[in-house]
């Protein structure tokens, strides 16, 4: 009861801003006169999340797997490249202006590539959020690997440790705050990029569902799916975030 008091009194100026807002965008369309399919109202959005005629099961777990293996997919390489930037300045010099180079690419000119390259699917999209929310991991993952107290790094090397035991036991424990702080920006940006490759080509999804109403001006439905995009983005950052209290308690100030 004490922690929930705790987090009520923590999170009660957003509920009751939210409150506020689904107020007054409800008198706008009751009393304003917009019509529903420019701004449909709260209730008619309610009606959306569980309406028949939409299969939400299949486009939300279609959309799920999406972002779960997009956000996989580049915490995997992110960490594996940064760790090769702080290892070996040769690597870093070849790597960081080419990666540099990649992520100024416009992801949106990209995905019609992909399509062209593998066709529709699931995996197009996982590595299209991928490649949106990889290059803050290297970031981190490199800067967390490198910037270590000196004093530590001398204490290693008066005991005579290996380059190897250095890094698992002085650079990784410090670099770890770093990367967790980076995977809770590529949690939602691996939100973004699935969501970006569901717009360009895709047969099911929560951004299927959203291109596919536009034609019918079901607009309640396409709010319906970014609820629940949001909700799938939420649980995913939610679960980086108790993941990096689990692990890294020392550093939950990090962000």
């Amino acid at each position: 009861m004490t922690k929930f008091a705790g987090l009520s009194r923590q999170y009660w100026p957003t509920l009751v801003l939210f409150a506020f807002l689904l107020a007054s965008w409800q008198a706008a369309v009751s009393f304003g006169g917009i019509r529903e399919y420019l701004l449909p109202a709260p209730i008619s959005v309610w009606n959306g999340l569980w309406s028949n005629e939409i299969a939400w099961s299949q486009h939300i777990w279609t959309t799920t797997l999406e972002i779960v293996g997009a956000f996989f997919m580049a915490a995997i390489v992110g960490v594996a490249l940064g760790v090769a930037i702080a290892w070996s300045p040769l690597l870093a010099n070849a790597l960081v202006p080419f990666l540099v180079f990649v992520n100024t690419l416009p992801k949106v000119a990209i995905a019609p590539l992909f399509l062209i390259w593998m066709g529709y699917g699931i995996f197009p999209n996982m590595l299209m959020g991928a490649l949106i929310g990889f290059f803050p991991v290297v970031i981190n993952t490199a800067v967390g690997l490198s910037q270590v107290e000196a004093d530590m790094l001398d204490l290693g090397r008066v005991f005579s440790a290996p380059k190897w035991k250095i890094f698992l036991k002085i650079r990784l424990p410090n670099a770890l705050p770093y990367i967790l702080s980076a995977l809770k920006i590529t949690a939602t940006a691996a939100v973004v990029g699935a969501i970006v490759g569901e717009f360009v080509a895709s047969q099911r999804g929560l951004g299927y569902v959203i291109v596919a109403t536009q034609s019918s001006m079901n607009t309640s439905v396409a709010f319906a799916a970014l609820i629940w995009i949001s909700a799938v983005g939420l649980a995913l950052y939610g679960l980086v975030v108790v993941v990096a209290r689990l692990w890294a308690p020392w550093a939950e100030g990090i962000d």
